[in-house]
């Protein structure tokens, strides 16, 4: 098996692209060199922005003029046809040409497009948007965060699976803890699927993860649970809730370091603990959503993040293919 992890980039998706793709890529291959990427889009925009620093022998370009508009509806995305760089990108790990596939493009139309050209790994019903989340220990992954609205005991018990194949394909020295996101921790607490979800995983006596039942919605970045199962209504709230929190958080510090004199001063005598808050808060370091359940691993990262973000989103690529994420799934839901 050869070592080589080979990314099928979407090159022309997300605010300032190619751009910052190609910056990424390039500050991605600093630490990743055993990576080729595949990219595609405009040659003519791409190859403006490539530099010695990236050898010719670590990527091909693909040449189209056709993207998804980040204005388009799913749907839409998807009737824009076969030769849209997030097509060509996705068409890619189908045929088995790349590993993985990366886009900052559009969520909705990423999500439609892997769906009609990668099949669901067997035995899974939906695939799951999941993505990585600080908390006072380490890491947490957290799903789903918005790939569907209605979910079924069979749909979370999967989800808890895949969490933790996923969690073990990062972190492979740490055991994943699984916990369902509800409104108390009490085992009569919540709505009969999550319940019966419960349950269901209680009972379980062949589980490749520890269940530690609820987690309330306080309890998330506490570090005693690392993944976090939830349908896509309430996870994406809470995706949301959490991002707007630290950004209330970050400009309020901001405000009080540099609002009069004696502030600016603190922050100057604390300006090495203020760094290390403000990157343990830096949403760029945890860039890199990807939609479990499917046949080959998809990737997004935010359309708005920069290129430091988009990079981050390549060493997900990259670990999840080197940490065998669809072969653990594949064997934890046999």
């Amino acid at each position: 098996m050869s070592n080589v992890v080979k990314i099928a980039v979407d090159a022309m998706g997300g605010d300032g692209s190619p751009k910052k793709v190609i910056d990424g890529i390039i500050h991605h291959f600093k630490n990743n060199s055993n990576s080729f990427y595949q990219i595609f889009g405009d040659e003519n925009q791409i190859q403006k922005h490539l530099n010695k620093d990236l050898s010719k022998d670590c990527y091909e370009i693909i040449h189209t003029n056709d993207t998804v508009k980040g204005t388009d509806s799913p749907l839409e995305g998807a009737k824009r046809g076969r030769n849209t760089s997030m097509w060509l990108a996705v068409d890619s790990v189908k045929s088995k040409k790349s590993d993985v596939v990366i886009s900052a493009g559009n969520t909705g139309a990423l999500l439609v497009i892997s769906k009609l050209n990668l099949k669901m790994i067997e035995n899974i019903d939906k695939p799951a948007l999941s993505a990585l989340w600080p908390n006072k220990t380490g890491m947490s992954v957290v799903l789903d965060l918005g790939a569907n609205i209605e979910c079924s005991p069979k749909n979370l018990i999967d989800f808890s699976i895949m969490g933790s194949s996923l969690f073990k394909s990062l972190y492979p020295n740490d055991n994943p803890k699984v916990a369902l996101l509800n409104i108390g921790t009490e085992e009569l607490k919540g709505n009969e699927i999550i319940k019966e979800t419960y349950r269901t995983l209680n009972e379980k006596s062949k589980l490749d993860f520890e269940f530690k039942g609820y987690i309330e919605g306080n309890q998330l970045m506490n570090g005693e649970v690392n993944v976090i199962v939830a349908d896509g209504f309430t996870g994406n709230i809470a995706l949301k809730t959490a991002e707007g929190t630290a950004s209330f958080i970050t400009s309020e510090l901001k405000k009080a370091m540099s609002g009069n004199l004696i502030g600016k001063i603190s922050s100057l005598l604390n300006i090495s603990n203020l760094t290390k808050f403000k990157e343990r808060l830096d949403p760029r370091l945890y860039n890199g959503a990807i939609f479990i359940g499917l046949d080959s691993p998809v990737i997004k990262s935010h359309g708005g993040t920069d290129y430091i973000g988009f990079s981050n989103s390549l060493s997900v690529c990259t670990r999840t293919v080197t940490g065998n994420l669809i072969e653990k799934i594949r064997n934890n839901i046999s």
